[in-house]
């Protein structure tokens, strides 16, 4: 074929194009937004006889769509013309609600398509569509409707006036606390607020009872230890001014209950009650409020018995309360720690008393369900069992005279043989099957150390011990069910990683049957002891609502901030079982690679860089050892010595800082307060900003120059620094900012501002505030405030060795336990972890998973990363992937697979689009809501291929190299798909043999080539 034929054939297709391009039809002004009155213009021209249709298409959030017909005439075969029209929308679009529009908070978005076809076909020769903005509903105009409607728009009204609700339901019974919570007897508690009621009259009768109060309190608690202080909290009240209100419930280091009430002009008083509050009880405390008239009982379960007490008081005064000023804390506060133990349900009567009688309290069903009181006896008893065994060996032990007793035959033949012989025993010998490892543990090592330095506690570390050595040498599931026994009794003698351990197991139903009550009570009893993973744990749980745990903003925040304040403390005390919080994705190949120790070639590359003078060098030697981060052992002294050759030497300001401030502090080296001046002068005088603010607090703290401190501290704020603009917040919140008052608004921005650069005793500070509010100033906003606390707890050393051990034992091959030790960080809510779990379940490497608990274990822990507030991308697509794949007999669910291609598409994740264009190519249209954030709702009703190269194209042109070829050859192929189609196409009109002939050879080697590789897109 020569070039003349190729470009007849052109030609010709190029005149079919232009004979059926004349039907067309485009709004030449469409309006931005929904609005009536609007001039359209509307251009439309028609090759025969054809019907224009003006539609208005509306979505709405329950993803049902509305097509509403504005307009439609005829066109006349001829000229293109012009149509000038009044847009006239449904008044529920356009305007305000009342009593005849009805409301619109349902709609999501709307459109506006102008059609041209054959109305008896049903076919659409051509379309434009515009996109229409809705107005927000408070700023819409309200319609002016007619003087004198009809009667049916009249019955309506009055219809829907006589069945509004008049009185709406109010919440006269609050429960402040719905859960469980366990109180560790420090200043940490949960903060509760109450709002006026919404009905008028029901608020007007509460306003009247402020000074006359009518209500209940009636709260659940259980006292493990007396109280280590004059008092400890169990309820108290704080007013808007910062001081006690009524009511404020007190056990004292007695045992008694402190009830104090408060009246007018600040004045208050207290009562002691006359009975006890007794330990590992469970007790309802109930109290009711008459006006002066306090009374108090107290019915506590002692086993199968129930025990009565009661009192009654009248104030000398007027009692005030007002529940809506101010806050309620349960347990612990900042003015006053917490009791020991746990506390149950508490409910708050609001103005009304109901019936109460000692001899009906109900133990609450979640209680029964915890069963506490059963762990503790099961404990109690095995503790007496363990130390009557103890002292026996300790007594035989320290005999110096050999006797024919079975432990010294036992002993001495192990001793000497290696030998397990058995002996004959003595009757107080004798121990139940599942503890006979814990008597033979506590038997070797009273004869280890002679009886001395052994007790429930060193025998329960033991027992962890050999629980983690026997999981560690299996390196299969099957092992866990037979060592949880050990790991639940040495939580039993008080071995909190023991408890957290076994709560997460029974949690995960990693090797054993999941239980969940069993696993929040194992995740209660370690909290209680104050384990920073198992407070990490039951914040996160609250906060997410998980394994059916009542969701509680309030309760997490209370875990929350308790591990967030510890952490703080922590990295200025660090142990040896503290590491540096690293987030490490076990398919980030880049970040593993960089994993090193002191012996690895990495790091004894930059031990040589950095005795050639290089300054980055020593700061990252410096840090590894002084943190212990990358896989490097903290060593203080080492690090000590590479911040002051990187001081000295190299007069780097980051190294003169640094041994500025551990010269300042003593830490692994003596104190020498004037030389840290001098490096911190000769670091500022460089601009370093945590070195000016390291100055500012060296006035402060040592020469007591408040003005000098502020002035450096507010230069390093303008410098970016967190440091200055905490200490700037504490000065104003303490009123010792210089010539001004105590200002806690001003507190709040600075802490707000450092907290947003990183600052964790500003996210604290922060938090603190947003629990309880400043009034007239800052709102409370409990919800952000567990946000900050958990990004504060998230730093804490012990997670991050937790981590550190995961990452260790996988680098060493042992799958089970980098699972077991990830699992324990992702159950707290890390989102690294969480992804490692799934990652790690996912690859289930040498099958040491059952595959139905590696696939379970996918969804959940790929779904929980996505859930995180900066989800990874990688998860988000296997996320997708397996939303959209049928497991489990569940079919599979393409809308959920597509949100969570599209937030890996946001994040410009080529994948992400690359995966939508495959839901596309499959069959299935995409939703509107997904086009819109995209940015692309203009191709929701465009044809796929538009679709398919849009998608395609922004996937081959992300930032990413190795997306280019895949994206490339799933757009050649559309583009393959659709010169395919045109080209049988052109055959059917043509139907010219010559064309036939004459078609390109390269035309049937690219079809050949396509139908040779078979491109699958599944």
């Amino acid at each position: 074929m020569d070039c003349h034929t190729l470009f007849h054939v052109f030609q010709v297709c190029l005149s079919l194009q232009i004979a059926y391009g004349l039907d067309k039809v485009r709004l030449l002004n469409p309006p931005e937004e929904a609005v009536s009155g609007h001039h359209l213009k509307v251009l439309y021209s028609c090759d025969t006889p054809a019907t224009v249709q003006l539609d208005c298409i509306v979505y709405f959030e329950t993803g049902t769509t509305s097509t509403l017909l504005i307009r439609h005439w005829s066109c006349d075969p001829g000229n293109p013309r012009v149509r000038t029209l009044i847009l006239s929308l449904p008044d529920w679009l356009v305007y305000q609600a009342d009593d005849i529009i009805p409301h619109t908070q349902w709609v999501f978005s709307s459109l506006l398509r102008v059609t041209l076809g054959d109305s008896e076909e049903r076919s659409i020769r051509d379309q434009d569509v515009v996109n229409m903005q809705l107005v927000p509903f408070l700023s819409r105009p309200f319609k002016q409707h007619q003087l004198c409607p009809n009667w049916s728009t009249q019955m309506l009204r009055l219809t829907q006036m006589t069945s509004r609700t008049r009185c709406p339901l109010e919440k006269e019974t609050v429960y402040l606390l719905s859960s469980m919570y366990g109180s560790t007897g420090e200043k940490f508690g949960v903060t509760k607020t109450l709002q006026p009621f919404n009905s008028e009259v029901v608020e007007h009768w509460r306003l009247k009872a402020v000074s006359y109060p009518w209500c209940v309190f009636s709260v659940w608690i259980f006292v493990t230890r007396h109280c280590q202080h004059s008092l400890c909290g169990i309820l108290h009240h704080i007013d808007s001014h910062d001081d006690y209100a009524t009511p404020l419930i007190f056990l004292t280091n007695a045992g008694q209950l402190h009830i104090q009430m408060n009246g007018e002009s600040g004045v208050s008083s207290a009562f002691l009650s006359p009975f006890r509050v007794p330990l590992s009880q469970w007790c309802n405390l109930n109290m009711v409020l008459r006006g002066r008239m306090v009374s108090a009982s107290l019915v506590c379960m002692d086993k199968e018995e129930r025990v009565f007490n009661s009192a009654e008081h009248t104030f000398s005064h007027t009692v005030e309360f007002d529940d809506t000023d101010g806050y309620f804390v349960i347990g612990g506060g900042k003015y006053v720690n917490g009791l020991e133990g746990y506390f149950g349900p508490l409910v708050y009567y609001r103005n009304r008393i109901p019936p109460h009688h000692m001899s009906e309290v109900v133990v609450p069903e979640l209680i029964k369900s915890i069963n506490l009181t059963g762990w503790l006896q099961t404990c109690q008893d095995f503790h007496l069992e363990l130390n009557v065994k103890i002292g026996a060996y300790s007594r035989i032990a320290g005999q110096k005279a050999e006797s024919d007793s079975c432990v010294d035959a036992y002993y001495n033949w192990i001793k000497k043989y290696s030998l397990h012989l058995k002996s004959q025993c003595e009757p107080w010998e004798t121990s139940i099957p599942q503890r006979r490892q814990a008597v033979k543990l506590a038997k070797v090592l009273v004869f280890k150390y002679g009886g001395r330095k052994v007790d429930l506690k060193s025998v329960g570390s033991a027992l962890y011990s050999l629980s983690l050595h026997k999981m560690n040498k299996a390196g299969h599931t099957g092992i866990v069910g037979r060592i949880m026994p050990l790991l639940l009794q040495a939580g039993c003698l008080g071995h909190t990683h023991a408890l957290h351990l076994s709560s997460v197991l029974y949690s995960s139903g990693l090797g054993v049957r999941q239980q969940p009550n069993k696993a929040w009570l194992l995740a209660l009893l370690a909290a209680q002891k104050d384990s920073r993973l198992a407070l990490l744990r039951l914040g996160h749980m609250h906060h997410q609502g998980d394994h059916g745990i009542p969701l509680d903003p309030d309760l997490a925040y209370g875990y929350y901030v308790n591990i967030a304040k510890q952490t703080s403390l922590d990295r200025h005390n660090p142990t040896p079982q503290q590491k540096f919080v690293e987030s490490v994705y076990l398919n980030d190949d880049e970040t593993l690679k960089l994993q090193t120790n002191e012996d690895h070639h990495i790091f004894q590359w930059l031990k040589i860089q950095a005795r050639n003078g290089a300054a980055d060098a020593e700061q990252a030697i410096g840090r590894m050892l002084f943190w212990g981060q990358q896989g490097v052992s903290p060593n203080i002294e080492k690090a000590i010595r590479h911040y002051e050759r990187g001081a000295v030497r190299l007069e780097d300001p980051v190294s003169m800082y640094d041994y500025a401030i551990v010269l300042l502090t003593g830490r692994g080296v003596k104190k020498d307060i004037p030389r840290a001046v001098t490096f911190l002068r000769k670091a500022a005088e460089q601009g370093f900003a945590p070195a000016i603010n390291a100055l500012g607090w060296y006035y402060e703290q040592f020469e007591k120059d408040y003005e000098q401190a502020v002035q450096l501290w507010e230069q390093a704020d303008l410098h970016g620094s967190p440091d200055a603009a905490m200490n700037l917040g504490v000065m104003y919140s303490q009123g010792l900012y210089p010539g001004k008052a105590a200002d806690q608004f001003m507190a709040y921005t600075y802490y707000l501002k450092s907290a947003q650069r990183g600052h964790i005793s500003g996210a604290i500070a922060l938090a603190d505030m947003w629990t309880t509010g400043i009034p007239g100033h800052v709102n409370r906003r409990p919800s952000d405030a567990v946000l900050w606390t958990k990004w504060a707890a998230e730093h804490n050393g012990y997670l991050g060795n937790v981590l550190r051990k995961g990452l260790d034992s996988y680098f060493q091959s042992n799958m089970l336990m980098s699972l077991v030790y990830y699992i324990m960080a992702a159950d707290s809510g890390f989102a690294v972890a969480q992804f490692n779990v799934a990652y790690l379940c996912e690859q289930n490497i040498g099958g040491f998973l059952d595959p139905d608990f590696a696939a379970k274990c996918m969804m959940r822990y790929y779904n929980l990363t996505t859930q995180s507030q900066s989800p990874d991308t990688y998860a988000l697509i296997r996320m997708g992937d397996l939303l959209y794949e049928e497991h489990d007999g569940s079919q599979k669910d393409a809308f959920s697979a597509a949100q969570m291609y599209k937030q890996a598409a946001l994040r410009n994740e080529p994948q992400g689009w690359y995966n939508l264009g495959l839901l596309a190519q499959g069959g299935y249209r995409l939703p509107l809501s997904v086009l819109l954030e995209l940015g692309i709702p203009e191709l929701y009703l465009s044809d796929k291929t538009v679709l398919l190269t849009t998608l395609y194209t922004k996937c081959r042109d992300s930032e990413r190299t190795d997306s280019y070829l895949p994206c490339t050859l799933a757009l050649y192929n559309v583009y393959l798909q659709t010169f395919k189609q045109d080209y049988i196409g052109t055959l059917k009109v043509s139907r010219a043999v010559a064309i036939a002939v004459a078609a390109p050879p390269v035309l049937y080697i690219i079809l050949g080539v396509l139908r040779g590789w078979g491109l699958s897109l599944h």
